[in-house]
């Protein structure tokens, strides 16, 4: 076989890729030395801004299959008739950490997928929890900055954490959530996915269904107690992305079932709670889990960097028959996960091809910037309306129109009879048996005892009894021992 040529970004065959240039031996390196300056610059560069939130992720490319009739609530192409076949690239990931951080921890899990259909990509971006922290997004920055490190110390900061949600009650149930026994997946093929928002489907008589997206693992729910998840993170702290890959690669091929709850949008109006609320859930008993389809993920990245770290998810990526609901959180996210997109990869990202459309092409006036591909040529016209053949709209609408009213101002959420923040969080402790509730508790004890501050501490336990006395009491009893000890 014949040796393939070493070159330079331009393409100039390297003659010595082992030794720079000097002025006579021994002598100091010479400027002129194109290889090693670009070599050089070039490897000062190789690192992108990672992400706020999300940065330490894995991913892999396979498919979704319709397995079931849904086209009596929406009019999207790629869910248009049972056994219809769309390849997807999924992403997981942890919340709070670097990039550097490790997979087995307590922490919310990202749960991706870039569905490449053939209206154009569908981003469905969500988390293995089906509630969140906050319910509006001019929290969320504050909320990130007191998970992440403290500017001060370096580290994660107890006193952060848990001085954040004593200020916000919404949080409890998230809370309960993640120091559950869900909280520290076991890996990323041993976690159900949920879309968190709620959406908005359209079917092409016009019809609305706001629906909650919920993907359950097929392998089973596996999860990791605190002391299993300490010695995992310690010694592998790649962990979830090690056992996604070698599964793929041996053929074990992860894959999740997608059912959706499905609410007419006129039963909105009046339900018992703002079903725009990310904090809080649909009971199934009001609205019955309805399968879509099966995911499969049989491929991994031939390159985590440009396939993982480069892949670019927005929610405001829909395609017909899918659209925003009035979530604040969602509409939030509309603009920030975009943003931040074009913040690390430039405004040209979509043309990267972990980001492209796969099923159709991009056809717009968009144009120039940094690393564009796709300028179009001399008989384009980068304007519009115009007279030529340029690609022009459509007129139909992505999904339903929703009706609005009021006058602006910053508002609270609409209160609905039953809106509570502690509710849902009581519920959930509820359902869980009496080890699930003793491991729940050694968990928020273990890590709310470490707070400095009292009244911070009595603000958390306030949360806790508000949403169970029994709930309160052992958390209260726990935290009492530890910071007696």
């Amino acid at each position: 076989m014949e040796k393939r040529v070493l070159t330079t970004e331009s393409g100039a065959p390297v003659a010595d890729n082992q030794n720079s240039a000097t002025a006579g031996i021994g002598g100091p390196l010479l400027i002129q030395d194109q290889h090693l300056l670009e070599k050089l610059a070039r490897f000062n560069r190789e690192r992108i801004p990672e992400r706020v939130v999300h940065a330490r992720g894995s991913g892999a490319y396979g498919h979704f299959e319709v397995t079931d009739d849904v086209t009596a609530y929406t009019k999207a192409a790629f869910l248009s008739e049972v056994g219809k076949r769309t390849e997807l690239f999924t992403r997981f990931s942890t919340v709070a950490d670097s990039l550097g951080g490790a997979d087995a921890v307590r922490d919310p899990r990202g749960f991706a997928v870039k569905f490449y259909t053939e209206e154009g990509n569908y981003d469905l971006v969500g988390n293995n929890t089906p509630v969140f922290f906050v319910k509006d997004p001019v929290k969320f920055p504050d909320f990130i900055h007191s998970q992440k490190r403290d500017p001060f110390t370096g580290r994660q900061e107890p006193d952060n954490v848990w001085d954040f949600w004593a200020h916000s009650p919404e949080a409890t149930h998230q809370v309960t959530w993640l120091f559950g026994d869900r909280g520290i997946p076991a890996s990323y093929r041993h976690m159900n996915g949920y879309g968190s928002h709620t959406y908005l489907w359209t079917n092409a008589e016009g019809g609305a269904f706001f629906v909650k997206y919920h993907f359950k693992t097929n392998q089973g729910v596996r999860c990791l107690s605190a002391e299993q998840a300490a010695e995992v993170a310690g010694t592998d702290p790649t962990s979830h992305q090690t056992d996604l890959l070698q599964a793929i690669e041996r053929g074990v091929h992860p894959s999740w079932t997608l059912y959706v709850q499905i609410m007419p949008a006129a039963e909105a109006a009046d339900y018992r709670f703002n079903p725009f609320d990310l904090t809080k859930v649909w009971p199934h008993a009001d609205y019955p889990l309805r399968r879509v389809g099966r995911m499969v993920l049989d491929r991994n990245p031939e390159n985590v960097f440009a396939e993982v770290e480069q892949a670019a998810f927005s929610p405001n990526n829909f395609v017909p028959g899918i659209g925003p609901s009035p979530d604040k959180m969602l509409q939030g996210r509309l603009f920030a996960y975009a943003d931040a997109q074009r913040y690390r990869l430039g405004v040209n990202h979509t043309q990267l091809p972990v980001n492209a459309p796969r099923a159709t092409a991009a056809d717009n006036y968009g144009r120039d910037g940094l690393m564009a591909t796709r300028n179009g040529s001399r008989h384009d016209r980068n304007y519009e309306p115009n007279s030529y053949a340029g690609p022009s709209q459509t007129g139909r609408a992505l999904s339903a129109a929703l009706a609005v009213s009021g006058h602006t101002g910053t508002h609270p959420a609409p209160a609905h009879v039953k809106d509570d923040d502690f509710f849902q969080a009581g519920e959930l402790y509820r359902l869980m048996t009496q080890e699930e509730r003793g491991r729940l508790v050694a968990n928020i004890a273990g890590s709310l005892s470490q707070v400095s501050r009292e009244d911070v501490v009595e603000r958390n336990l306030a949360h806790f009894h508000a949403a169970d006395p029994d709930y309160g009491r052992r958390v209260e009893e726990a935290v009492r021992a530890l910071r007696e000890d």
